[in-house]
């Protein structure tokens, strides 16, 4: 698939998924497709899956809107970077948000397959939101990967 393809598909999905429209944004997936936040800690494979994911995220994230701005690629992957304008709402992450839109830099990376969007790997940065949505990052990062132990402080004589 060439570069530009790649692009239009890439854009088509941040259009849908700026009017939260589900429907249109699931048309533009691969039936194998995975869907990845690693900031949220989540992962969605299939169709089903997909489609509680992107629902999930419009409840807590409203008003989201993306504009790409950039991009690059090759035969099979492309990689976009822009602007994410989103207010955190609700209890999702175990924080009661300020209410106002957060503007945040992404990077969004993406493998095709039969002409659809394959993977995409949406990657910002959980700190930069959690400021700007006035919540504790770390109280964020205990909700969304509740197994991971809390940083622990260098011990005398450690080599770190």
């Amino acid at each position: 698939m060439h570069d530009q393809r790649m692009f239009e598909l890439a854009q088509a999905l941040a259009i849908a998924k700026s009017r939260q429209d589900v429907p249109t944004a699931m048309r533009l997936f691969h039936q194998d497709m995975v869907l990845e936040a690693p900031a949220l800690g989540t992962s969605a494979r299939g169709p089903a899956e997909n489609e509680r994911a992107l629902t999930r995220f419009f409840r807590s994230f409203p008003d989201y809107h993306v504009v790409l701005q950039g991009h690059a690629g090759n035969t099979d992957t492309l990689v976009c970077w822009g602007t994410a304008r989103m207010t955190m709402t609700g209890d999702r992450f175990g924080v009661i948000p300020n209410g106002r839109r957060a503007e945040l830099p992404v990077f969004i990376q993406f493998a095709f397959r039969d002409e659809l969007i394959s993977h995409e790997r949406f990657f910002f940065d959980l700190s930069t939101l959690c400021a700007q949505s006035g919540v504790s990052t770390d109280a964020v990062r205990r909700t969304v990967f509740p197994t991971v132990p809390p940083h622990s402080s260098p011990t005398e004589g450690d080599d770190r």
